[in-house]
């Protein structure tokens, strides 16, 4: 792999992608990447990239590409790769339609597109020449890189910033793009090691977090830790479990899906003996979920938090803090990391507010520059410096000016023993501007609630204007390919027959 730099002032962009090249490199002929119970090695990694760069011979290391990206060995290589040359790299949902896929490619116009095998369909096709991107197709089975498209528009005049336009969850909607200069990036491997050094031979990475998103960050931790990876293209309790047991991990990330996932599935507690603790974030951990998660298998939660616009987590909980403050604080997430300086902002004053009080957290991150990033979360910090998030700002629903969180009713109604996850979202009311409305997942085996008796518990929990005008009991929440419940497609259960 060579290296390119844009300009003289690209130097922490050209030090981490020379970086990541020379550790890509001294995997050797070791196992480096384990997906579908096949080990690959470091030169079979090395080989997909060569081969992706020859197929970009074209295209500038200046010049954008985007990547259709999927959770599969030939993705991870040409990721790795387009980082170690420092191309601007954007990411193209796979988990859409065609349509979307080429709606996406005309936006974007990168001068090449990457994309499986499967993903080159003759819409997406059409979108690359009617922009004139070049189109590289991978596949693994059997193993090949080629070029399905030759570029036909010349090189745009402004090169482009180094860096990833990464997808965040899509939670309220269609995912949108977050640049993220790669000068950036080790800060994202920090928040997603904890610091940590490694040795070869210690028990490898689990990376099954979409790669368009936040599995980038699992995807380069391995690499910069020396650490072989188990890739998972989805999450399963099944392949994570068996990962965790035959290779003896000893952290692995979660966010609240999986520990529900894995207590539905009644995993048994030697399968994860292995487990020193669990690094988790990606949502709210609930303290009720937190308390049967830990004593059915004794694994402490250090929960973080973090945004897409942060380039991973800017507070979170360590081994150290858990000792100390973990029976006094749990529903914290944690102090802010090294590097990192966050406020809380008065909602009306527009003043930082009191230690304690609530308000818009802020966040200062120092690879990201001196500005500070206002968030949409409600969180207060308290007199130790421990952060606490209370729910979303933005998504409360206004019922004919009564003000409701989500987060709020969805406490209540996980507080059911049946339920074992909730969806609370505001639906259009011609009246009262909107009215609640929630989902809710049941758990395996329960007895099917009976929507009255939910509402009744919201009632006695709360003001009356928190109960939900309806409830819909389902068997699994819709979510998205992080795990996040989809929230467009839990309001449209609204009102349907």
């Amino acid at each position: 792999m060579t290296k390119q730099t844009h300009d003289e002032n690209t130097g922490g962009t050209a030090e981490f992608a020379n970086q990541l090249a020379a550790r890509l490199a001294e995997y050797g002929d070791c196992p480096c990447i384990e997906f579908e119970q096949r080990w690959y090695t470091g030169e079979e990694i090395v080989d997909h990239i060569r081969a992706i760069e020859l197929a970009l011979a074209d295209v500038s290391t200046s010049e954008r590409v985007a990547i259709i990206v999927r959770n599969r060995v030939p993705h991870a290589a040409a990721v790795l790769g387009c980082i170690a040359e420092s191309r601007p790299i954007a990411m193209i949902n796979s988990y859409q339609s065609a349509e979307s896929m080429a709606r996406d490619i005309e936006q974007l116009r990168p001068s090449a597109v990457i994309a499986d095998h499967q993903d080159w369909t003759a819409l997406v096709l059409a979108a690359c020449e009617r922009v004139g991107s070049a189109g590289v197709s991978l596949s693994l089975d059997p193993p090949r890189i080629e070029t399905v498209l030759l570029r036909t528009r010349s090189a745009d005049p402004v090169a482009e910033v180094p860096g990833l336009h990464i997808l965040t969850s899509g939670t309220t909607g269609p995912p949108k793009r977050v640049p993220i200069p790669l000068s950036a990036l080790e800060h994202t491997v920090r928040t997603m090691t904890g610091g940590e050094t490694a040795a070869r031979d210690d028990p490898p990475e689990l990376v099954y977090w979409p790669f368009g998103s936040v599995g980038i960050c699992q995807l380069l931790a391995g690499p910069f830790l020396g650490k072989r990876m188990v890739l998972l293209e989805k999450f399963s309790v099944e392949e994570w479990v068996r990962a965790v047991k035959t290779y003896r991990i000893r952290r692995a990330g979660v966010q609240p899906t999986i520990l529900r996932l894995i207590l539905q599935a009644d995993v048994p507690r030697e399968d994860l003996a292995s487990l020193e603790y669990l690094p988790g974030g990606s949502g709210p951990l609930e303290p009720e979920l937190r308390a049967e998660f830990e004593q059915r298998y004794g694994i402490p939660l250090l929960w973080a938090y973090g945004a897409t616009e942060f380039a991973g987590s800017v507070c979170a909980w360590t081994p150290e803090l858990h000792q100390r403050f973990g029976a006094t604080k749990q529903g914290s997430v944690g102090r802010p990391l090294p590097g990192v300086r966050v406020r809380v902002i008065d909602t009306v004053t527009g003043s930082e507010a009191a230690v304690g009080a609530q308000g818009f957290l802020e966040a200062e991150v120092a690879v990201l520059g001196p500005d500070w990033v206002r968030t949409t979360d409600l969180a207060s910090v308290d007199a130790d410096g421990f952060v606490t998030v209370h729910g979303r700002g933005d998504g409360a629903i206004n019922r004919g000016g009564f003000k409701i969180l989500p987060e709020t009713v969805r406490k209540v109604l996980l507080g059911h023993p049946a339920v074992r996850d909730a969806c609370v979202v505001g639906v259009p009311d011609a009246r009262l501007g909107q009215v609640p409305f929630a989902a809710v997942e049941v758990r395996r085996g329960a007895p099917v609630p009976i929507e009255s008796d939910l509402k009744e518990l919201v009632r006695q929990a709360l003001p009356s204007h928190h109960v939900p005008v309806a409830i819909e009991v389902v068997e699994q929440l819709p979510r998205n390919a992080a795990l996040k419940a989809k929230l467009d497609e839990v309001a449209a259960m609204y009102g349907r027959e």
